[in-house]
């Protein structure tokens, strides 16, 4: 048996959502999908690929982005009007976003309960609902912060 070949989870996940394999989305879905779930904005995401060596610019890496989204690979989630996440878990959930650090936590739907929405207007039917908690004092110690989210986010996964 030969092993598998690097980026073919990716290589497969591209191909179904219909996009095509290029170097750049290849080295852009390797850095978001084949860790834990993940936020990151652009500009994380870029200073990360050209980490990796790989040469492209921001704009490429916005267009990505917006594609996975279109695929429904990504979420986007927008913290104000100059801030967004790209959010890797597409399943139905909020988030907690800590104001001082800028990191966001998942929250499992079923946890969150929205009473009081307003009658739609003609026509109109509800999508989706999101909900971000801002709180402050984001009290996990940086070195410790990515172990720390995959703990919150095991336990917050159904078993």
């Amino acid at each position: 048996m030969t092993p598998p070949r690097p980026f073919t989870n990716v290589l497969e996940l591209l191909r179904g959502a219909h996009l095509r394999p290029t170097q750049q989305r290849l080295a852009l879905a390797r850095l978001l999908f084949e860790q834990a779930d993940r936020h990151v904005t652009a500009e994380q995401l870029h200073g990360e690929v050209v980490g990796a060596s790989v040469r492209v610019s921001l704009a490429t890496v916005y267009n990505t982005l917006h594609q996975f989204i279109e695929a429904g690979l990504l979420r986007e989630v927008v913290v104000n009007s100059g801030r967004s996440y790209f959010d890797t878990n597409v399943s139905y959930h909020h988030h907690f976003f800590f104001e001082d650090s800028g990191r966001l936590l998942d929250i499992p739907g079923e946890h969150v309960t929205v009473s009081g929405v307003p009658k739609l207007p003609t026509g109109a039917t509800i999508r989706r609902i999101d909900v971000i908690i801002r709180v402050d004092r984001d009290r996990v110690d940086p070195r410790r912060r990515r172990a720390h989210s995959l703990r919150c986010h095991q336990l917050f996964r159904p078993n």
